[in-house]
C-alpha cells in the first residue's frame, strides 16, 4: 500500500462523505447510530473511515479508532480494547461476558463524557465472537452509551454463512443503523485521480487504459498511476502479490472460472463458459457464485466480465504455454459449436492464440471485412496485418492480403506503412496492373504529405496502356484534387473539367464528388464565388446520400476550406468543419479526415481572434497523433499559435516536426511552413534567416495562389522593414523579388472572385504600407487604409498590427496625435484580448518610446520583449491570481472554493480562463509559471 505522505486525493466520494457523516448525527431512540461501509478491497473503505473520523472529531465528537485481526476469537474485543489503549485507558476482568459487556459501555461513557463517541472500527470481517455481540448490545441502546459506529466490510469475505452477515441483518432493522456499499470510480474519476497523482494531463488512451485495469478500483489505480508516473513498464510487485493472494483465496472450481474468463473476451456467455469449463452445471454456478462474490467477477445479461483487466495479465503469466493454448481451443470449438451468426472476431482471436493459424485465418479475414463494412478502419487495418503474419510469401492469397492490408493502413493514417505494403505488392508476380498501383501509390504519396511525387504518380496512371475508363477517371479527378493543393488553381480548373465529364459516364460516385470538389473550388477562386459555391455544396449533398468516409471528407474538406479562406466567410466555415468532424469522426476517420477538418476551424479561430478557443480544438485533434499531409496541417496550425502567443521554442518544434514529414510538398504547406519560419525569425531578431525562408518561397513555388504569395510578401517586406529598423542592411535583391511578387499580385487580383479579390487586396494594402515603412517616409496613410480594409474582414490580428505602425508613424511625424494613442490602445486591446504576447510587448514599447499612456486610468507598464521573460502573471486578474496561488500549492478546486468563499464550479471557471491566459494545459505547468514569476 502507498504512504499517506504519497496518498492520492479523496476522489469521487464527496457526496458519499456527506451523507455518511449526516448517517452518524442522525441518532436513533436509544442515542446510537451506525454506518457499514462495505466494498472490494482497495475501493477506499478506510479511507473514507479516515476522512469521516477526521471530520466528525472537528464536530465535537469523541472518536476512539480499532483494526480487527485475521486471529479468529483468540482476542476478545481486540478492535475496541485497542482503541481505548490509545488513550491510555484500561480495561478491568469481568466475571462472565455480560459483565464485561457492561464493564467495556462503561468505559466507553467515560471516555466519551459529555460528547457523542465516534467507533470507528476497520476489517470488520474479522471481528470476534465478543465484538460482534458488543456492537449489537450498544447498539439496541442496552449500554447506555451515546454511540455512532462506522465501520469498514471487505465484501468479497462474507462467504457462506460468515457470522457477521447476520449480526449485519439484525442491526439492518434499526432505523439509525445504514449499510453503504462503495462502488468503484467511473472513468472520469479515474481520470482525475491518475492526473492528480502523475502531476499532469493523461493521454486519453493511458486513462482509458487504467481505468480498465484497475476496474475503477481506486488502490489499484493510484498504484497504475505512480507506475506511469515513475515510467515504469512492468506491473509493480505489490500490485502482482496482492491479486495472487487473492486469487490463492478462491476454492478450486472458482479459480477455473476466473481463468477462462480472464483467456476470454469479455463479456463471455454462460453456455460458452460451461463448455469452456467442464464441470456440472451445478457445481459450475456454485464456482461462479463464489467469483462472484470473491469480486472477481461481475455477471450481467450478456454474460460474465473481470471486474479488474489486471487479473487476466496476472494469470496470463501464471499459465504454461500449453495450458493457454488448450484454454484458447475449448473457446474456439465453443464458439463455432455455438450456432447462430459466426463471431469471427472473437474466433480469429481464440484460434490464434491456440496456435492454429489455417483456423485462424478465415475469421481473421471476415473479421476485417466486417470491420470494413462498419467503417472501422483502425480495426480492420489490425485484421489484415493479423492475416499477413498468419500467411507465408509462397501462399497465393497472400496478394490479396497486402491489397487490402495497404489500403486499410492508408484509410487509418499510416500512410508510410501502406506505401511499404503496396511495394510488396508491386513485386508479386501476380500484382494488379501497372494503372492501379500508380494510382495507389500517388493516393498514398499524397495523404503522407509528398505532394510532387504523388503528382507524377497519377500522370503515369493516367499514361499507363491498361488504364481503364473508371481507372482514368478517378485519376484525374484526385490529380484535380491534388494541383489544388499545389495551389495551381487554373491547373486544377482544367483538370476537374475533364474529370467531372470522365466521371459522370464511366466514374464512381466518389469520383464526382472529387472532381465536383475541385472544380468548385476552383471556380470559386477564379471566376464565380456563387457558381463555385453551389458546385461544392451539390458535392457535398452527394456525398451526405452515400454516407462514405471519404466522399464525405473531400466535400466537407473543400467546403470549409473555401469558407474560411478565399470567400473569408469564417464564421461559416468553422462551423461547416466542426460539423464534417463529427461526422467524419463517427465513420471510423477521426485519424484522418477529422483532423484536417479540425485544423482548417483552427485557422478560422485564428484569423477571427479566437485563439484560446483555436487552442482548445487542436489539442482535441492532436489527440488522435495523426501522420502524413493531416499532421502537417495541424502542426503548421498549432505553429501559428505558438507564434503568436510567444512559445517560440514550441514553434520551432513543430516546425521541425513540419520539415521532417514534408518530402516534396504542395504550396500549401510549403508556403505556410515558410511563412512561419520568416515569422518566427523576426520576433527573434535574426532577420536573414526570416529574408532566406521568404525569398525560397518566392522562388521554389509554381503556385498561382496570390492569397498564400501575399501573405508570404507581406512578410518578407516586413522583415526587411525590421531589418532597417534595427540598423541593419536591406537587401535589394531581395527587395525587388518583393516588389516583383506584389506587382504580379497587384496585376493577377483583378482575375480573382469578388471575396477573394477584397481579401489579397488587405495584403496589398500591407505590402505598400510595410514598403513606405522601408523607404523611411513614416506616413500614417497607407496603414489606416489596412487596418480599415482587415476591420471590413473582421480579422483582428493585421488590423491591429497596421494600427499600431499607423500610431507609430504618426507620432514620430507628429501629426494627430489624439488619433495615434486611439490607435495604439485598439492594437493593445486586441493584441491582449487574444494573447498575443509578443506584439502586446511591441505594442507597449511604441507606447513608452513616446511616452503615450495605454489606458486614460493607467500609467504604461513596461513590457519585456520576446526575447525577454515577460510579465507571465500579468493578464490575470487579483481573484484569477488568488486561485492560482493556491492551486500552486496543491489544493484541490473543492479546497481553493472553500478556501476563498466560491463555488467549486466558479473555480473551474477561473482555472480554465487562467490556462488559456497562461497558455497552459495543466496544473502543474500553471503552477510553474506561478512560482517561476513568484
Amino acid at each position: 500500500m502507498a504512504s499517506d505522505e504519497d496518498e492520492g486525493p479523496l476522489v469521487g466520494r464527496a457526496d458519499t462523505l456527506t451523507q455518511v457523516q449526516s448517517d452518524l448525527h442522525n441518532a436513533g431512540p436509544g442515542g446510537t447510530s451506525a454506518v457499514f461501509v462495505t466494498g472490494e478491497s482497495g475501493v477506499g473503505k478506510s479511507r473514507l473511515l479516515r476522512e469521516t473520523a477526521s471530520a466528525m472529531r472537528d464536530a465535537g465528537f469523541a472518536v476512539l479508532s480499532g483494526t480487527c485481526l485475521d486471529i479468529g476469537d483468540a482476542s476478545p474485543l481486540h478492535p475496541v480494547l485497542q482503541a481505548l489503549r490509545q488513550l491510555d485507558h484500561s480495561v478491568q476482568p469481568a466475571g462472565d461476558a455480560g459483565a464485561l459487556l457492561d464493564r467495556v459501555s462503561q468505559d466507553l461513557r467515560e471516555v466519551a463524557g459529555d460528547r457523542r463517541l465516534l467507533l470507528v472500527l476497520d476489517d470488520l470481517q474479522w471481528a470476534d465472537r465478543s465484538t460482534r455481540q458488543l456492537l449489537l448490545y450498544l447498539l439496541a441502546g442496552l449500554g447506555d452509551v451515546r454511540i455512532a459506529v462506522l465501520a469498514a466490510v471487505r465484501a468479497e469475505a462474507l462467504q457462506g454463512a460468515h457470522p457477521l452477515r447476520k449480526v449485519l441483518a439484525e442491526l439492518r432493522r434499526l432505523r439509525s443503523v445504514r449499510v453503504v456499499d462503495l462502488a468503484p470510480l467511473d472513468r472520469d474519476q479515474t481520470v482525475e485521480l491518475v492526473t492528480a497523482i502523475t502531476g499532469g494531463r493523461i493521454e486519453p488512451e493511458d486513462a482509458d487504459r487504467v481505468h480498465k485495469r484497475s476496474g475503477g478500483n481506486p488502490f489499484v489505480a493510484e498504484e497504475l498511476a505512480r507506475d506511469l508516473r515513475d515510467g515504469r513498464v512492468e506491473l509493480s510487485d505489490t500490485l502482482r502479490e496482492i491479486f495472487l493472494a487473492r486469487v490463492d483465496e478462491l476454492p478450486a472450481n472458482a479459480h477455473s472460472v476466473v481463468n477462462a474468463i480472464a483467456a476470454g473476451v469479455e463479456p463471455v456467455g454462460h453456455a460458452v463458459l460451461a463448455k469452456v469449463v467442464p464441470l456440472p452445471e451445478p457445481e459450475l454456478i456454485e464456482a461462479i457464485r463464489a467469483a462472484v462474490a470473491h469480486r472477481f467477477v461481475a455477471s450481467a445479461d450478456d454474460g460474465y466480465r473481470l471486474r479488474h483487466r489486471l487479473v487476466a495479465e496476472i494469470l496470463a503469466g501464471e499459465v504454461l504455454p500449453a495450458e493457454a493454448a488448450a484454454l484458447h481451443r475449448r473457446f474456439g470449438e465453443a464458439l463455432e459449436s455455438a450456432g447462430g451468426a459466426p463471431d469471427h472476431a472473437r474466433l480469429a482471436h481464440h484460434w490464434q492464440r491456440a496456435g492454429e493459424p489455417v483456423r485462424a485465418l478465415p475469421s481473421v479475414v471476415a473479421a476485417a471485412r466486417c470491420a470494413e463494412e462498419l467503417y472501422g478502419f483502425t480495426e480492420a487495418h489490425r485484421h489484415w496485418s493479423t492475416a499477413l503474419e498468419l500467411t507465408t510469401d509462397d501462399v497465393p492469397e497472400r496478394t490479396e492480403l497486402l491489397a487490402h492490408a495497404a489500403e486499410s493502413a492508408h484509410h487509418c493514417g499510416e500512410h508510410q506503412l501502406a506505401l511499404t505494403r503496396l511495394d510488396e505488392l508491386s513485386r508479386r508476380a501476380d500484382a494488379p496492373g501497372q494503372c492501379e498501383l500508380h494510382l495507389r501509390r500517388a493516393r498514398y504519396l499524397a495523404a503522407a504529405g509528398r505532394t510532387a511525387t504523388a503528382e507524377a504518380e497519377y500522370e503515369r496512371a493516367l499514361e499507363a496502356a491498361d488504364c481503364t475508363p473508371r481507372q482514368r477517371a478517378s485519376a484525374a479527378a484526385f490529380l484535380a484534387e491534388l494541383l489544388l493543393h499545389l495551389g495551381r488553381y487554373a491547373d486544377a480548373n482544367a483538370r476537374a473539367h475533364d474529370a467531372l465529364e470522365m466521371a459522370e459516364v464511366n466514374g464512381s460516385t466518389a469520383d464526382l464528388v472529387r472532381a465536383s470538389a475541385a472544380l468548385g473550388f476552383s471556380a470559386a477562386f477564379r471566376e464565380d464565388p456563387d457558381a463555385g459555391l453551389a458546385v461544392i455544396r451539390h458535392a457535398v449533398e452527394i456525398a451526405e446520400r452515400s454516407g462514405r468516409p471519404d466522399e464525405l471528407g473531400v466535400a466537407y474538406l473543400h467546403l470549409a476550406e473555401l469558407l474560411t479562406g478565399p470567400l473569408n466567410n469564417i464564421e461559416e466555415g468553422v462551423l461547416v468543419a466542426r460539423r464534417g468532424a463529427e461526422r467524419l469522426a463517427s465513420l471510423g476517420a477521426g485519424r484522418t479526415y477529422r483532423t484536417r477538418l479540425l485544423a482548417i476551424a483552427a485557422n478560422g479561430l485564428f484569423r477571427v481572434g479566437q485563439w484560446a478557443e483555436a487552442d482548445a480544438v487542436l489539442a482535441d485533434a492532436m489527440r488522435h497523433r495523426p501522420s502524413g499531409a493531416d499532421a502537417v496541417e495541424l502542426l503548421l496550425a498549432r505553429c501559428r499559435l505558438w507564434v503568436g502567443f510567444g512559445d517560440l521554442d514550441a514553434a520551432h518544434r513543430d516546425l521541425d516536426a513540419v520539415a521532417t514529414l514534408l518530402a516534396g510538398g504542395g504550396a500549401k504547406h510549403v508556403l505556410p511552413m515558410l511563412t512561419l519560419r520568416a515569422g518566427l525569425a523576426m520576433w527573434q531578431g535574426r532577420h536573414a534567416e526570416a529574408r532566406a525562408a521568404v525569398q525560397r518561397g518566392l522562388t521554389e513555388t509554381r503556385s498561382d495562389d496570390l492569397m498564400l504569395i501575399g501573405i508570404l510578401a507581406w512578410h518578407g517586406l516586413r522583415a526587411e522593414a525590421e531589418a532597417h529598423a534595427a540598423g541593419q542592411p536591406v537587401d535589394p535583391g531581395a527587395l525587388r523579388r518583393l516588389k516583383v511578387a506584389v506587382e504580379r499580385m497587384a496585376a493577377g487580383v483583378g482575375n480573382a472572385a469578388a471575396p477573394v479579390r477584397a481579401v489579397i487586396g488587405g495584403y496589398l494594402d500591407l505590402c505598400a504600407a510595410e514598403i513606405s515603412r522601408i523607404e523611411d517616409r513614416q506616413d500614417p496613410a497607407p496603414w489606416a487604409k489596412a487596418a480599415t480594409t482587415w476591420d471590413k474582414r473582421r480579422q483582428p490580428y493585421p488590423a491591429a498590427y497596421s494600427r499600431l505602425r499607423q500610431a507609430e508613424a504618426a507620432l514620430q511625424r507628429r501629426v494627430r496625435k489624439a488619433v495615434a494613442i486611439e490607435a495604439l490602445r485598439e492594437a493593445y486591446a486586441t493584441a491582449t484580448a487574444m494573447g498575443a504576447r509578443p506584439f502586446a510587448a511591441e505594442i507597449v514599447a511604441v507606447a513608452q518610446r513616446y511616452k503615450v499612456p495605454l489606458a486614460d486610468d493607467v500609467d504604461t507598464v513596461p513590457m519585456a520583449s520576446p526575447s525577454a521573460r515577460p510579465d507571465e502573471l500579468g493578464l490575470l486578474t487579483t481573484r484569477e491570481r488568488e486561485v492560482l496561488a493556491a492551486l500552486a500549492e496543491g489544493l484541490t478546486n473543492r479546497e481553493i472554493g472553500e478556501l476563498l468563499f466560491i463555488s467549486e464550479r466558479t473555480v473551474g471557471v477561473h482555472v480554465g480562463h487562467i490556462f488559456d491566459k497562461l497558455q497552459v494545459r495543466t496544473r502543474v505547468q500553471a503552477s510553474r509559471v506561478y512560482l517561476t514569476a513568484a
